[in-house]
């Protein structure tokens, strides 16, 4: 089969067999800024890219699940024992495997394999263009799951890319009126058009919550400087290298930093089967595998959003 690996180059790799897990034949693939991080050496991972996807089950191993089925899958794969597991939630395994991440191959491949309850059937009317935007919705999902908002909270977006893009819409589809504050007029112009507030800029000490989902080390200063005494920064980014901490403005107005990495998919899953998240102005460009460093290279290039692989 064919693989896209971390060298950003494309392999011929053997079929994986299902064993105890299930095989599923990829459909679509999304490059997000993690491949692209990972690829400079973040995590310092050696696989097969890629942890967003739609496909089907190609072969359930040992599972129940029908052939065929359309599926998404939960990238976080946990020893399936441990009280974290036990529970129902795989995301902080002391022992996980991560899908393209860490210790696991990915999606940017003819087949993949994963646990059989790490899977999620696609709703029949969610398209596979969506489908494959489960995962970073989720994340987008994960915002409110660690930091739920009160009523009134006024709340901003640090981020006009992708994840801040999706963001804003999750959290408008919930209630909140967030501001996306981003730089680039095309992309605000996508947030603008679903009724959300845009600016490029904004007052400082101005926001009780603020998400910064910008991927650069310097939205972390803006967003605390638009945090109120005592708000909360909520941190979605994630990049090869430092960030620089101004922890005495931390201290001084109390503000408090949560991480929110992966959120859980079943919510994401009920945004895009009813209808209230607006992707297709997410998609940049939809290459076939055979093209993957081209592809690896369009993601990066500035202005790209959503680049997807197709099988």
């Amino acid at each position: 089969m064919r693989a896209l690996r971390v060298d950003s180059t494309l392999h011929e790799l053997p079929v994986p067999a299902a064993g105890d897990e299930v095989r599923v034949r990829v459909t679509l693939s999304g490059i997000c800024n993690t491949d692209l991080e990972l690829a400079r050496g973040y995590m310092a991972f050696t696989g097969t890219l890629g942890h967003e996807f739609v496909g089907v089950v190609d072969d359930p191993g040992t599972s129940a699940l029908p052939r065929g089925q359309r599926v998404v899958g939960e990238i976080n794969a946990g020893c399936g024992t441990c009280p974290l597991c036990t529970a129902g939630d795989a995301r902080h395994c002391p022992t996980r495997t991560v899908l393209g991440i860490l210790g696991r191959d990915g999606a940017h491949a003819d087949y993949l394999t994963l646990p059989a309850r790490n899977l999620l059937a696609v709703p029949d009317g969610v398209a596979d263009l969506h489908a494959v935007f489960v995962e970073p919705l989720a994340a987008a999902c994960g915002v409110l799951e660690r930091c739920p908002l009160a009523p009134g909270d006024r709340v901003a977006v640090i981020g006009d890319g992708k994840l801040g893009l999706l963001c804003a819409m999750v959290l408008a589809a919930h209630g909140a009126n967030p501001l996306l504050v981003g730089k680039h007029a095309g992309k605000l112009a996508i947030a603008a058009a679903r009724g959300i507030a845009t600016a490029t800029d904004a007052p400082p000490r101005s926001f009780d919550v603020v998400v910064e989902a910008s991927g650069s080390p310097a939205g972390f200063a803006r967003a605390v400087e638009l945090l109120t005494p005592r708000g909360t920064l909520v941190l979605k980014s994630t990049f090869h290298g430092t960030t620089p901490v101004d922890s005495a403005r931390i201290v001084v107005d109390e503000l408090s930093v949560v991480g929110s990495r992966c959120g859980r998919f079943a919510p994401a899953l009920e945004l895009l089967a009813g209808g209230r998240i607006a992707l297709d102005p997410l998609v940049s460009e939809v290459i076939s595998l055979d093209r993957a460093e081209t592809a690896m290279a369009t993601a990066a290039r500035p202005g790209i959003l959503k680049v997807v692989l197709s099988r």
